[in-house]
C-alpha cells in the first residue's frame, strides 16, 4: 500500500489508497484551459495530466502571438502523489472547487504567466464517453466543462501583457480511460485503419454559455453528443440540455474547419448559429498527437522545454497537425428574433475516412 496526501480527503473510488486508480494502465485525470480576448486574439491554453499507473504527470502552457504558437512542455515522474499539481515551472491551484482556479507558469525560457479562471455557471457533465474498437475499450471517461472569465497576465520574451478586459474561455476536467503513454503495438483484428471524428464548440455569449460536442463514426452517425445552454449564474438544476447538429466546411487541402452552421434544439439558445474562424491553435501544443510530447510519455525524472510553432509554415495534413481549435465569431438570432453575437472555439479532429465531408483516406484533405 502507498499512502499519499489524497488519502486525507474523502475522494476514494476503490477500496485501495488514492495512488491506485483501478486496474487499467490507461487511466488518466486531466485539467484543460483555453482563453481569448473578446475579438478572438491573444489565444492561450494550458493543460495538466496525471497518469497514475504510468506514474507520470505532464503539463503544457501555450500562447499565440504574431502567428507563432509559443509552447512550454513539462513532465516528471509522479512518485504516486496525485495531489501535487505542479510540473517543473507549471502549477495549478484550486482556489474554489467548481468555480475558481489559478494557472501559474514560473519564468522559463522567456515565458511566464499567471491567470485566474472564474466560472460563469455550474459546470456541465457531458454524457459518459464509452467507445470500443472491436473488443477493446478505446475510451471510457467522464468530462465536466465550464465557460468563464480570466484575469491575469502572460509574458513572452520580455513582452508582458495584461489580459484584455472581457477575456473569456473554457476549462474542463476529464478522467477515466483513453490511450496514453506508449502506443499499444498489438493490432485489433478487423480494424486495420484508425478512424476518429470529433467536434467541440463551447461558446461565450453576453448572458450565458453554449456547449455542443459530437463524436461520430465514419458515416457521420453520432455515438456521443449533447448540446447545453448554461445561463450566467445557473446552478446544476438551471442547465438546459438538448440536441444539435453541425454542418461544417473544411479549408481546401486540410482537415481544418473553415466555418460551419450549428442547428440547435435547446431551451434558451438560438435555433441556428453561424461560425467564422478568427485564428488557429494547434492542439499538439498541449500534447495531443505530439510526436515527442504526447500524453503520459516518460521523459525521465524531470524535463521541460520550449517549442515555437510557425502556424503559417506547417503541413496541415501531417498527423500531428490535424487536431485544431479555431477561435470563432458566432452569430445568430435568438428565440425572440433579436440578433446575437458570441465568441468561442471550434475544435475538430478527423482521422481516417469521413463520408459527410468527402474524406476517403486516412490523411486526405478537402478539395
Amino acid at each position: 500500500m502507498v499512502l499519499s496526501r489524497g488519502d486525507e480527503f474523502p475522494i476514494h473510488q476503490t477500496p485501495e489508497p488514492v495512488a491506485f486508480a483501478g486496474t487499467d494502465r490507461n487511466f488518466y485525470d486531466r485539467y484543460f484551459f483555453n482563453g481569448y480576448a473578446p475579438d478572438g486574439s491573444g489565444f492561450f491554453a494550458a493543460a495538466l495530466g496525471v497518469y497514475p499507473h504510468l506514474d507520470i504527470i505532464d503539463a503544457h502552457f501555450n500562447v499565440v502571438r504574431d502567428g507563432v504558437q509559443h509552447c512550454i512542455h513539462a513532465s516528471r515522474e509522479l512518485g504516486m502523489e496525485r495531489m501535487d499539481l505542479s510540473v517543473g515551472p507549471f502549477h495549478i491551484e484550486v482556489i474554489e472547487p467548481l468555480k475558481r482556479l489559478k494557472v501559474r507558469l514560473e519564468p522559463f525560457e522567456g515565458i511566464a504567466a499567471e491567470v485566474v479562471f472564474s466560472g460563469r455557471s455550474f459546470p456541465i457533465e457531458e454524457p459518459r464517453f464509452i467507445h470500443r474498437i472491436g473488443p477493446r475499450a478505446f475510451m471510457d471517461y467522464t468530462r465536466m466543462t465550464q465557460n468563464g472569465h480570466y484575469e491575469g497576465w502572460i509574458e513572452v520574451d520580455g513582452d508582458r501583457r495584461e489580459l484584455t478586459p472581457g477575456t473569456c474561455g473554457t476549462r474542463d476536467r476529464s478522467w477515466g480511460v483513453r490511450p496514453v503513454g506508449a502506443r499499444d503495438a498489438q493490432p485489433i483484428p478487423g480494424h486495420p485503419l484508425p478512424g476518429f471524428f470529433w467536434q467541440w464548440t463551447p461558446i461565450n455569449f453576453p448572458d450565458g454559455s453554449l456547449f455542443f460536442h459530437v463524436n461520430a463514426d465514419s458515416h457521420g452517425q453520432a455515438w456521443n453528443t449533447r448540446a447545453v445552454w448554461a445561463p450566467d449564474g445557473a446552478e446544476e438544476a438551471g442547465l438546459n440540455g438538448g440536441a444539435g447538429g453541425m454542418r461544417a466546411r473544411l479549408a481546401s487541402g486540410t482537415r481544418w474547419p473553415s466555418g460551419g452552421t450549428l442547428s440547435l434544439a435547446v431551451k434558451g439558445a438560438a435555433e441556428q448559429l453561424k461560425f467564422e474562424p478568427l485564428g488557429r491553435f494547434q492542439m499538439r501544443g498541449l500534447g495531443y498527437t505530439h510526436p515527442e510530447w504526447g500524453h503520459g510519455i516518460h521523459h525521465g525524472a524531470s524535463k521541460a522545454e520550449r517549442e515555437d510553432i510557425d502556424l503559417a509554415g506547417l503541413d496541415p495534413l501531417a498527423p500531428e497537425n490535424l487536431h485544431v481549435q479555431m477561435p470563432v465569431a458566432v452569430t445568430g438570432v435568438d428565440v425572440d428574433g433579436a440578433d446575437v453575437e458570441g465568441i468561442g472555439v471550434f475544435e475538430q479532429l478527423v482521422i481516417g475516412p469521413f463520408s459527410p465531408l468527402g474524406l476517403e483516406q486516412v490523411l486526405d484533405g478537402a478539395p
